[in-house]
């Protein structure tokens, strides 16, 4: 949904983007196209290759600023660089592919790697740490929170056995435990029999929910009069979690029997519905077939 975010951004050619997921620079790019020289952009990410990447092929163009780092620290990023206000806010959530393509990463349930899935690989918790260390209440607690799997005890209980024999090291063997454990009819559903015990792991690995509301609840009051932010999710749990965010910033928050005329909202939606990616882009990118792309912009200081 490229081209659906840029222009959703309503981009100000003088202004200042934050890109806070910036990856291999796909959007970046397509926004520094529509900056002129005085323009700024900002790339955020905590993963160290996409930050080598990016310092790469941004090093001749001084309207660039990389930086290393959670999106979570957006504010005190910006307060670094003497920055109150931008004029948008960029979010491409969920794991890139070039992490979900490169098997040692341990994202995929479809290629053999180590047990790891963290974005930013200097810190110490991995998904090896938690599928081997972590008690069955709190799989149970992470497979129900972040997978939404509500009876996950026959793979649990199947992780928790085969660990006593030995370490359970690679995504392949994760996958079997999973497969082993559940009903044969699981097995032929259509949806991969550990893709949302693979999700549940990664983000308690990467705690991305928690990351994603700390941003929300600076994002807002770092945009400047007609700032947007434009946020692109992959599944309803980070989905939910913005939709809330701006839905809560859009509406009166004051119960209607108290007799409150001139509440003041500052924001409102650019689509009340989120945007989804065309059948001619996920033919070409099936992984877009889930994005759902939220906007919202500031109308009133």
């Amino acid at each position: 949904m490229l081209q659906e975010t840029i222009e959703a951004l309503n981009i100000n050619p003088n202004g200042i983007y934050v890109d806070c997921t910036a990856g291999l620079g796909g959007h970046s790019t397509k926004i520094l196209q529509k900056l002129n020289p005085n323009g700024k952009l900002i790339c955020i990410d905590q993963d160290q290759a996409a930050i080598d990447y990016l310092q790469k092929t941004f090093a001749n163009d001084s309207r660039v600023m990389v930086i290393h780092e959670n999106f979570r620290c957006l504010k005190s990023i910006l307060n670094t660089l003497k920055i109150s206000k931008v004029d948008g806010i960029l979010m491409d959530l969920g794991v890139s592919s070039p992490m979900f393509d490169d098997a040692t990463r341990g994202f995929s349930y479809h290629s053999e790697g180590r047990l790891d899935m963290r974005m930013d690989q200097e810190q110490k918790i991995d998904a090896h740490f938690i599928v081997n260390k972590y008690d069955a209440k709190q799989l149970n607690t992470i497979f129900k929170l972040y997978g939404e799997i509500y009876n996950s005890k026959n793979v649990t209980n199947a992780i928790c056995e085969a660990r006593k024999h030995k370490t359970i090291e690679t995504t392949t063997d994760l996958v079997e435990i999973i497969k082993d454990a559940l009903p044969p009819m699981k097995l032929h559903e259509k949806k991969h029999p550990a893709r949302n015990y693979f999700q549940a792991i990664r983000i308690a690995v990467n705690d991305e929910l928690s990351a994603l509301r700390k941003l929300l609840m600076d994002a807002f009051g770092l945009l400047k009069l007609h700032g947007r932010i434009a946020i692109i999710a992959f599944h309803s749990l980070e989905d939910r979690i913005v939709k809330q965010a701006f839905n809560k910033s859009t509406t009166s928050q004051i119960p209607k029997e108290v007799p409150i005329l001139n509440e003041q909202i500052n924001y409102k939606l650019i689509n009340k519905k989120p945007l989804t990616a065309t059948e001619q882009e996920i033919d070409i990118n099936r992984r877009s077939r889930s994005a759902k792309l939220r906007i919202i912009e500031k109308i009133k200081e």
